[in-house]
């Protein structure tokens, strides 16, 4: 069943991971401004001509951010109306069409108009729940016909806390943002110390890379406290066992990714991209955990 939506919505989501790899490639190499400050043209043309190295990643990333951008389109008008009866179709095709074009409206700002770090970091954060929606509805694709739904029955507090790490884990995706936007990757040398110090406090570049070293390592624990309840107390919900345990093999991932960016001086671009890769497959993990828990459990 849906056999053409289900190829396309694969198709769809590996095309967001590649835009979102290359929104991760456009900050790590400085390339945001490698048009200039025109859009939707670069340095006022349709096609840069003698297009500098900048210019190639920054271009090259509106236009597959713009090719993406109509097939998610596509996909949330497929998914509307093959997967109608589907409850959680409808929500996810709407926040996938709102996403992809806030996102295009941030992306388009910061270059008209320039925007705060705080702004800028908001980008990717967003571009990890468009991924997250575009997954979800590729996966309510391959649910549909099925006899029934995935669903769950947890506790109100286990549920609680789910929602809290979900919650947390944005919230980390967004300070390590920050922490691209404001230079601080190598503010901090050494791990776990900071420049030689327990605790660097929390000002200026250090802060900001020393505060994103707590969340993260804080997310890590969160999600093994999560993986060790489900296991425990829901061990015959497999699929509930499953994604908590890929979740924590996930923010493993990515704590060491991080310390690699330290340890090499952020000069292996393919961590640095490795490193955005996982948190935001991560989030959509979560986030799919979140849609079967949110589910009447069918006993």
């Amino acid at each position: 069943m849906h056999k053409r939506l289900k190829i396309y919505g694969i198709l769809t989501s590996i095309g967001v991971l590649i835009v979102l790899l290359q929104g991760a490639l456009v900050t790590k190499t400085g390339s945001g401004e490698g048009c200039g400050a025109t859009w939707p043209l670069c340095f006022g043309e349709v096609i840069p001509t003698s297009p500098a190295l900048e210019t190639i990643i920054e271009y090259s990333h509106r236009i597959v951010s713009g090719l993406v951008g109509a097939m998610i389109i596509v996909l949330a008008i497929w998914s509307w109306k093959q997967l109608k009866h589907v409850k959680e179709a409808r929500f996810m095709a709407i926040m996938a069409v709102i996403l992809i074009i806030f996102q295009g409206l941030l992306g388009a700002g910061a270059v008209v108009f320039g925007q705060s770090k705080a702004i800028l970091a908001l980008h990717f954060g967003i571009s990890a729940m468009s991924l997250a929606a575009v997954v979800l509805l590729t996966i309510l694709s391959f649910e549909d016909g099925r006899k029934k739904q995935v669903t769950a029955s947890v506790t109100k507090s286990f549920k609680n806390y789910f929602f809290f790490v979900l919650a947390y884990c944005y919230a980390v995706i967004y300070t390590g943002a920050y922490v691209k936007h404001t230079d601080a990757t190598l503010a901090c040398s050494g791990f776990p110390l900071c420049n030689g110090q327990l605790f660097p406090g929390f000002e200026g570049t250090v802060g900001v890379h020393f505060f994103h070293r707590i969340a993260g390592t804080t997310l890590l624990l969160l999600l093994f406290i999560l993986m060790i309840w489900t296991i425990l107390r829901f061990k015959q919900q497999r699929v509930l066992v499953w994604t908590s345990v890929l979740s924590f093999i996930l923010v493993t991932a990515q704590l060491i990714s991080g310390v690699s960016l330290v340890f090499t001086q952020n000069q292996i671009l393919s961590i640095g991209l490795l490193h955005a890769l996982i948190i935001s497959v991560l989030f959509s993990a979560l986030c799919y955990m979140a849609m079967i828990l949110l589910r009447k459990s069918n006993k």
